[in-house]
């Protein structure tokens, strides 16, 4: 086998994390005005892809100053059962919680990332999704970000938020809905 078979070359199928990003107040605020939305970013497998507020540690930046400077991590890996390269999520964060599909990560605290992830942290919530390719050495990152919430979208529930019981009783809220009576002909 000669040298320019080993090598991955331009034509080798990368893997592709699309990485999502909503907040319920993005329209209003510039929280993704630094990160490269729209293109493709290509990595080194043996780096860690980094997200937080600050520009300089992290590969991927929020201008948020509720974000911590290091929030979470995503490390690139191989195992010996499988060609795919795979991801973990580290919770970087001293201060704030992450969540991946539910579970809580705390401060250093690393999981497997499955193909498809909801990451969650503040008010932010990240849909991960990981497309599989043959490249060994590095992958690709492609940033958007989502008009709706993704725990919307997929019926997620939200954790905090509890459902609202209908008790039949009238409170301030719904006294004036009774006042208006129904709103369509019958």
């Amino acid at each position: 086998m000669n040298v320019s078979q080993t090598m991955e070359t331009e034509e080798d199928l990368l893997t592709l994390l699309h990485i999502k990003f909503y907040h319920p107040q993005q329209n209003c605020k510039g929280l993704y005005n630094l990160l490269p939305l729209g293109t493709r970013s290509r990595h080194s497998a043996d780096d860690p892809l980094r997200l937080g507020r600050d520009a300089q540690g992290c590969t991927y930046s929020l201008a948020d100053s509720r974000v911590s400077r290091k929030q979470l991590a995503l490390n690139a890996y191989r195992t010996p059962q499988s060609p795919d390269t795979l991801f973990s999520i580290q919770n970087l964060s001293q201060k704030g919680r992450l969540s991946v599909n539910g579970s809580s990560l705390g401060y250093l605290e690393r999981m497997d990332l499955p193909d498809k992830a909801l990451i969650r942290f503040g008010e932010y919530e990240v849909l991960i999704i990981r497309e599989s390719g043959e490249a060994k050495a590095s992958f690709e990152v492609n940033l958007e970000v989502l008009t709706v919430s993704p725990s919307r979208e997929t019926c997620s529930c939200v954790p905090g938020r509890a459902p609202v019981m209908d008790t039949g009783l009238m409170n301030q809220n719904t006294a004036g809905l009774r006042e208006l009576g129904p709103q369509g002909t019958y």
